[in-house]
């Protein structure tokens, strides 16, 4: 399978103990829904390896793997830092009006005062807010992931709705004045 058909799960943080497990950093809303998981996928350079999971513990503020094949710590310690994937097949499903961020590239941002706008580049998270990066008059402009800005995904048709703030478009499209 081709990476584009990956989800990215999280990151092997750091070793516990002496025995091959890790610490799992787990990059997801509900981290519970996946304390039954079989098998991962690690990307290491451009492929993604399988890894059988032989334990995982799932907890409030720890969360613990271990994969088969892994038991010492020289062995943990040349798999921490690589992040971890599943397949798309095993994300959970959602309500209509929910959506995976990896669904929205693509689509047509329409806006509700101007009109179709451009397309979505990326979503990415700045640290205080996640924010839509489209791609607007060759212009990259980042638009927060709000209700009040993106009231609605149209999944069916591929559109972002948004209602944009007075101004967004135009500190993006300005051309520096000297």
């Amino acid at each position: 399978m081709a990476k584009t058909e990956y989800f990215e799960l999280g990151t092997l943080s750091k070793p516990h103990g002496l025995k091959g497990a890790f610490h799992l950093y787990l990059d997801v809303d509900d981290p519970y829904e996946y304390d039954d998981l079989d098998a991962i996928f690690l990307q290491q350079g451009n492929e993604m390896v399988p890894y059988f999971v032989e334990d995982i513990q799932i907890r409030d503020n720890l969360n613990l793997i271990t994969l088969e094949g892994i038991s010492s710590l020289d062995a943990t310690k040349e798999l921490v830092g690589l992040k971890v994937f599943l397949p798309l097949s095993a994300l959970p499903k959602l309500k209509d009006d929910q959506f995976y961020y990896h669904e929205v590239i693509g689509y047509q941002v329409v806006d509700a005062n101007l009109g179709e706008l451009g397309t979505v580049k990326e979503i990415y998270s700045t640290g205080a807010q996640d924010v839509v990066v489209m791609i607007y008059q060759s212009h990259e402009v980042l638009i927060p992931l709000i209700d009040a800005i993106i009231p609605k995904v149209d999944k069916k048709n591929q559109i972002v709705h948004s209602i944009l703030p007075d101004g967004l478009l135009e500190v993006y499209t300005q051309e520096d004045a000297d």
